[in-house]
């Protein structure tokens, strides 16, 4: 009998980073040089283009070109000045992304392979909802993760580095003018833990709420749960959703696949949870993914629905993605699926759903962001 897979205890030797998200020494911080447009507010256009001595309405325009219409050329802002479009171009960049692959799935699930200035890669996914009449962008916030849950592909890259605000929004941005259609939802749940990259996730944040016009209610979060962190962000009581990778009911079966339990246990977790609610009153989401015997018995589900009874919150069920046969997981079948969700709604007084797989054939649900499509090296 092949024994349950054991995650090791490799983000304890990563805490300094893990227990507050704010130690960020200079190999962490990306590289700075040459202004870049995709990352200004519009009081940073004002300043900038005041030294030029244009009038303010000429930021406003910029803004709205950056922003609002999402163009990835500067020639395209057609209401500048000819002389205004020439001195972007000399003392700026737009962004700095660079698309190295494209993938669509069957179900129109689109992959983005991005290339940074300092080489590294990250991946973005674009999700079209024909019977919603909406599309979801799914962004990363970080070069890796650090986290290293022992079902997600990502934790196996380990984290190179935190992304910028900038290399944040302009994933939004260059997915929206690619698509030519509006974004209407924003998940954090690409590559990186965001809440470890606290400071970069809440500055990109505000950029795209206040600049790229994307409601707070139509932005979620996920945590593996970063106590601190999602105590403070409780504390900026944005009207955002939060969503939170359980994945267990008990910590002995969450030790075994999230090491990050260990520095933070469940009955910390949800009191963080509880905070979180109480300063907010949004509702959460809680994340399980269904691993096949490690955590989707009916006494899991019935604990599960002990452990949420007093949380405001919902409950998304997630068929496990596989990654590889190596790390010993498997999905349960259809059937157990079912059963799970039967017996946790009547042990539970809240909505649970099973997630709609997207972008499976192309690697690019849950779970599964590796960056397996690897560009050629540049010339």
């Amino acid at each position: 009998m092949t024994p349950h897979p054991t995650q090791t205890n490799t983000v304890l030797s990563q805490q300094d980073l893990l227990e507050a998200g704010l130690n960020r020494g200079p190999a962490d911080n990306p590289p700075r040089e040459i202004p870049r447009l995709i990352g200004m507010d519009l009081a940073a256009l004002e300043a900038m283009l005041a030294d030029w001595g244009e009038p303010a309405f000429r930021a406003r325009q910029l803004h709205s070109w950056i922003y609002v219409h999402a163009v990835r050329d500067i020639e395209a802002m057609t209401n500048l000045s000819k002389g205004l479009r020439n001195r972007l171009h000399q003392d700026t960049r737009l962004g700095q992304l660079e698309l190295v692959d494209k993938q669509i799935s069957r179900d129109g699930t689109t992959k983005y392979l991005f290339r940074l200035q300092d080489g590294n890669v990250i991946e973005s996914v674009w999700m079209p909802f024909q019977e919603r009449e909406s599309t979801s962008i799914c962004v990363s916030t970080q070069v890796g993760c650090a986290v290293n849950c022992g079902f997600c592909a990502t934790g196996k890259l380990g984290l190179k580095r935190h992304l910028s605000a900038a290399e944040i929004v302009e994933q939004l941005l260059y997915v929206r003018h690619d698509s030519g259609q509006p974004i209407n939802n924003l998940v954090f749940m690409g590559q990186g833990e965001p809440l470890h990259n606290y400071d970069a996730f809440i500055e990109a944040l505000r950029l795209i709420n206040q600049s790229a016009e994307l409601g707070m209610r139509h932005i979620t979060v996920s945590t593996a749960g970063l106590v601190p962190q999602i105590r403070k962000l409780a504390d900026e009581q944005l009207q955002l959703t939060l969503a939170v990778s359980l994945h267990a009911p008990d910590d002995d079966t969450r030790n075994r696949f999230m090491p990050i339990n260990q520095r933070y246990p469940i009955a910390e977790l949800m009191g963080a949870l509880q905070y979180y609610y109480d300063q907010t009153h949004r509702r959460l989401t809680i994340e399980y993914i269904l691993l096949a015997g490690l955590n989707d018995s009916d006494a899991h589900a019935q604990a599960l629905g002990n452990l949420l009874e007093t949380l405001h919150c919902n409950i998304n069920l997630i068929p496990y993605n596989p990654i590889g046969a190596e790390y010993g997981f498997k999905r349960p079948d259809r059937l157990a699926c079912l059963r799970f969700k039967r017996t946790l709604e009547a042990h539970s007084r809240h909505k649970v759903t099973i997630r709609l797989e997207r972008g499976t054939d192309i690697d690019a649900a849950c779970g599964q962001l590796a960056n397996r499509h690897q560009a050629p090296a540049r010339s």
